[in-house]
């Protein structure tokens, strides 16, 4: 039999004209982000262009008020409406939400989540991709925490955290360790989120989660372990936002202890 031919080959492939044959539509949420976006877009288009690859980018923005629809207006006059499609709302409404209204838009057969402010920068994409096809995982999430790839990888260099003072730090990890401890989630890096999903997968998982805000995240870990997905890891390098402020806050500190106790009662 032609190795190609086969069911698990089949399912490797997608039905876009590339030459990985799959399509990759990036979901970035965002508020007050006008000095990033164009950045960041140019960053995601240079990488999908140089690899060959299909492509687009859902902006959801929260109603920013300093003008960061316009510029996405601008940039999709640039890059072209099928590749920027800003789909607003009303307000802030939650970094959960966010992704489950960009869901509604994605054209392509895996989705990208990640942060706009350069948290997360779109050279790790590629490796993602390669780790994702040369194990046919079902998610591909980036880790701070590790010094290699999970299945191995060898072009994946020690992930790590610049931009942060000490005590963030110690809070980034003692909120890991906690997660880790309780819910043993088979992950380095449960509160990040730079991630690579199958598109039906992300719709499953999402469509149980129940968190809000930065617990959201965690939550989506738990639940695809629980649940059988294969997940791989791709140590990357966090750099903390460049233009504009953190939004992560002491509310936010506090909703995650409780989620990680929530998770582990109820999952």
């Amino acid at each position: 039999m032609n190795p190609f031919e086969s069911n698990a080959s089949v399912n490797m492939q997608g039905n876009f004209n590339t030459p990985n044959t799959h399509k990759y539509s990036v979901i970035l949420p965002t508020y007050n982000e006008r000095k990033n976006l164009p950045i960041i877009v140019w960053l995601l288009a240079r990488v999908f262009e140089e690899n060959q690859l299909a492509w687009e980018i859902i902006v959801v923005d929260d109603a920013s008020p300093d003008g960061t629809q316009e510029v996405a207006h601008q940039l999709a006059a640039v890059y072209g409406q099928d590749k920027i499609i800003l789909k607003p709302r009303a307000g802030k409404l939650g970094l959960g939400t966010a992704y489950i209204h960009g869901l509604n838009f994605c054209t392509g057969d895996f989705v990208i989540i990640m942060d706009a402010d350069f948290s997360h920068h779109p050279k790790f994409i590629p490796q993602f991709i390669r780790l994702q096809q040369a194990h046919n995982l079902d998610i591909v999430t980036g880790t701070r925490y590790s010094s290699h790839a999970t299945p191995r990888l060898s072009e994946a260099r020690p992930g790590g955290v610049h931009g942060w003072d000490l005590k963030r730090k110690l809070v980034s990890r003692g909120a890991n360790f906690l997660a880790d401890t309780v819910l043993n989630p088979g992950v380095s890096d449960l509160t990040g989120s730079f991630r690579l999903y199958r598109l039906p997968v992300l719709r499953h998982i999402i469509t149980l989660t129940q968190s809000k805000g930065y617990v959201f995240q965690m939550e989506m870990m738990v639940r695809a372990r629980a649940l059988g997905y294969s997940v791989g890891e791709i140590p990357i390098t966090f750099v903390d936002r460049i233009f504009g402020q953190s939004k992560l806050g002491a509310d936010e500190i506090v909703g995650y202890a409780k989620g990680v106790w929530s998770l582990f009662v109820g999952v």
